[in-house]
């Protein structure tokens, strides 16, 4: 990017941020509905602090305003100093929500002058580290939109309001779930196609896959509540153990945001961000962790021999076929439709396309979330960003609903905790 493509492109992802924010009441900014989400202010605010830390202060425009919101606005780098309780931002007042809009202001005005007047070498410097904070941004963008949903979704049902009115969707029959295959083979890992990348998807590697097969579309909730209604979560064989733990511990027998709804003719519906609404079959099932996802995929594996062996892909299995089937495909539904919701598949003719890999739902793979062979962290403090968090979690591929779509590759690697449940995640199934 030039000098005024990364201006322009700033700009953009800045603004998206206030406009994600736009329907909010005041109060919305300030509540943390569990320690995994952080209230809307601290969004904002952190991620201009992202910025002030990360560009301003190297180049002498860090000011004291910025200094004395350090300790608020850190999220995890250890290195940078001490920090509030990752719990406990949800329980301060200060700064008021107008104190974070005038700190964005401030410090957005320093950047985009720095850009402007940035020699050539300086420039070369300041466009890995905007684009750093863009990427970044982008990453609180998607967790602003589904911790929105969660601190909305956990008012009292009487007075829950819906964020935005739902965005109609196309609607067509549904594709039947069936399997593509991918021929086995040393293929090439990584940030292939080239370009800005986070480190953890670095260095560019090769690896041995043998033959499997991939599911043409996720797995919906008519598919999912079949599980439900055959007892998947009473069934311990089915689980991991932490799995079966987290099931007896927290009581789960549904995705979250799922309700039984006794007076509206025995039926599950779901809390989104357009409110209530049924339980509709061709939707891909979603807000499931990783546990009832590898449980789904064990209980499926026993549904007849057409079944047999269905599991979660590994991730390089899911990257392999998302290349070769040309990511993100067509139609994707990413935070651009404005739907904030997954959408049933759609366009499937019975060829070769895999439906939905790019958008719509996080796709839990089977890995745990390690460094690639020959890895190395980003320098500085953004040492921090990936590789201390490369310990007990999982990875997921493919982005979902409240995902940017210029965000979003090929090798992108998310990853979570095996038992969350509040992200945008669903389920594909593999054999092989």
């Amino acid at each position: 990017m030039d000098r005024d493509q990364l201006l322009e492109r700033y700009r953009q992802t800045r603004n998206l941020s206030v406009e994600l924010c736009r329907p909010l009441r005041p109060e919305d900014y300030r509540i943390q509905s569990m320690p995994d989400v952080s209230p809307p202010w601290w969004n904002l605010g952190h991620t201009t602090w992202f910025f002030a830390k990360n560009i301003l202060e190297p180049f002498g425009l860090y000011s004291d305003d910025d200094a004395r919101l350090e300790y608020v606005m850190n999220s995890y780098y250890e290195s940078l100093g001490p920090r509030i309780r990752r719990d406990h931002r949800g329980l301060v007042t200060r700064p008021t929500n107008d104190e974070v809009y005038h700190f964005r202001e401030s410090v957005d005005g320093r950047v985009e002058e720095l850009l402007r007047g940035a020699s050539g070498e300086d420039l070369d410097r300041l466009r890995f580290l905007v684009t750093t904070g863009i990427q970044h941004e982008q990453q609180h963008q998607e967790l602003l939109v589904t911790e929105l949903k969660h601190i909305l979704g956990s008012n009292v049902p009487e007075l829950r309001e819906p964020y935005r009115p739902a965005v109609p969707a196309p609607r067509e029959g549904v594709p039947a779930l069936r399997f593509i295959p991918f021929a086995g083979g040393l293929h090439d890992f990584g940030n292939v196609e080239g370009g800005w990348c986070w480190d953890n998807e670095m260095p560019i590697h090769k690896a041995w896959l043998d033959g499997f097969v991939l599911a043409n579309r996720l797995v919906t909730n008519g598919e999912y509540l079949d599980f439900i209604a055959d007892g998947g979560y009473g069934k311990p064989l089915l689980w991991l153990s932490n799995g079966w733990a987290k099931v007896q511990d927290q009581g789960w027998e549904a995705p979250l945001y799922w309700e039984w709804d006794e007076h509206r003719g025995d039926r599950w519906r779901q809390w989104t961000l357009s409110g209530v609404r049924d339980v509709d079959p061709d939707e891909p099932v979603c807000h499931v962790s990783f546990y009832e996802a590898d449980a789904f995929a064990r209980w499926q594996s026993q549904q007849g021999k057409d079944w047999g062996g269905t599991r979660l892909p590994t991730e390089r299995e899911w990257e392999h076929a998302a290349r070769v089937s040309g990511f993100p495909g067509r139609g994707g539904n990413f935070l651009d439709t404005g739907a904030l919701h997954p959408r049933p598949a759609h366009g499937d003719s019975g060829g070769s396309d895999l439906l939905q890999m790019g958008g719509d739902l996080w796709e839990w793979t089977s890995n745990h979330y390690e460094p690639y062979p020959g890895y190395r962290p980003f320098a500085g403090p953004l040492m921090e960003y990936n590789g201390k968090f490369m310990d007990n979690v999982r990875v997921l591929r493919g982005g979902s609903c409240a995902t940017p779509e210029n965000h979003i590759r090929a090798s992108y690697r998310n990853f979570w905790a095996g038992d969350t449940r509040f992200q945008l995640t669903g389920i594909r199934l593999a054999k092989g």
